[in-house]
Parts: C-alpha cells; sequence; structure tokens
C-alpha cells in the first residue's frame, strides 16, 4: 500500500511480533529467577511468538516472508564488503544481513525457549518430565547441564540484539532512513531508480 510518499513494508504482524518478542525477551531476561512466574510465562510467550513467526515466515506478506529476505552464504559475504566499501545497498526489505540475523535470532530464540522448557521439565510431575528423562538429563547433572546452555543461549541472543540493534543503526545512518519509526508504521520510501539498479 502506497501512503504520500511511503509504501508499506512490514505489515502488523511483523510490527507486533516484533515489539511483543522485545518485550517478551527482555522480561524474561530481566526478572530471570526473583520472579520466577513470570519469567516462565514471559519464555512461553517468546516460543508462541516465535512459532507464530515462523509460520508468517512461510505464509505471510511479501517482506514477511523468508524467501524475501534469506540469502545463500556468497550474497551475503558480498553484502558485508559492500558495507566495508561504503557502496551497501539499500533494500526495501530485511538487506542480506538483516535476513541472516532475523535467521540467527529465531534459532537462539528457540534454543532458549525450548531449553527453559525442558529445565522446567526436570522437575517430577512437570508435562515434560518424561522427554527429559528419556534425553537422559534427569537428575543434577543433567538438570545443571540444562541451566548452563539455557542461560547461555539467553545470554547469546542478548548478544545478538547488541549487533541487531548496531546494524539498525547503521544501515539508518547509511541509508538516511529511520528503520525503527519503519518499524512502528510498517512505512518506509521506496527505492529509488539507482537503488533498484544497484
Amino acid at each position: 500500500m502506497t501512503t504520500g510518499n511511503t509504501i508499506t513494508v512490514w505489515d502488523r504482524f511483523v510490527r507486533l511480533f516484533h515489539w511483543l518478542l522485545v518485550a517478551a525477551f527482555f522480561t524474561a531476561y530481566l526478572v530471570e529467577d526473583d520472579l520466577l512466574g513470570g519469567h516462565v510465562w514471559a519464555g512461553y510467550l517468546v516460543f508462541s511468538l516465535v512459532v507464530l513467526r515462523l509460520a508468517w515466515g512461510v505464509v505471510g506478506s511479501r517482506h514477511a516472508r523468508f524467501s524475501d529476505f534469506v540469502r545463500r552464504p556468497g550474497e551475503l559475504l558480498v553484502y558485508l564488503k559492500s558495507i566495508l566499501s561504503g557502496r551497501a545497498r539499500r533494500y526495501l526489505g530485511h538487506n542480506p544481513a538483516g535476513g541472516a540475523m532475523v535467521i540467527a535470532l529465531i534459532g537462539s530464540l528457540l534454543a532458549t525457549t525450548v531449553l527453559g522448557m525442558l529445565l522446567l521439565g526436570s522437575e517430577p510431575g512437570n508435562a515434560l518430565h518424561g522427554v527429559v528423562n528419556a534425553l537422559g538429563l534427569a537428575g543434577e547433572t543433567g538438570e545443571e547441564a540444562l541451566e548452563e546452555t539455557h542461560e547461555f543461549f539467553a545470554n547469546f541472543t542478548l548478544a545478538l540484539v547488541g549487533l541487531h540493534v548496531l546494524g539498525v543503526l547503521f544501515s539508518s545512518l547509511a541509508h538516511r532512513e529511520n528503520l525503527v519509526r519503519a518499524m512502528i508504521t510498517g512505512r518506509k520510501r521506496p527505492n529509488s531508480a539507482e537503488e533498484e539498479q544497484a
């Protein structure tokens, strides 16, 4: 949809998903053991959002689909080199680095939440206790391994978020557009003829 000199790039689902995910992840990360119930429910929300995003990546609007922004490693490398040379092409949707970041974040968030659910499942009586037993992760040693791996992926996700923010700031400055505002409004200016040809 075109409005004035901007067009809709990010649909409502993508925008709502993005900001709910930010809120849920940071809630889970910051409350941790202090408010375990809040941590757990925020984690369930993160997991649910990621599963919905995976589905939307297949059936969603054009720029929400993985086919629009998941690139081969060679294309990602060419794009990263173009950043270093100061000639990075502007993309209407995610650029190759942004697409790679989406995949990395989804993978890390899935690992974090699944490990968190298995950690809960290490408690007898939990619905996942049988799964934890079947995986050989029952007992103190298994619980400790689950907890350490869960924390590793939570911290790894936080590091990815930091890189994501830096990438957004870089692209916003390089292409003179406010990508944070675009993720709120859903709209960006269309590519110029020169950008389309680059």
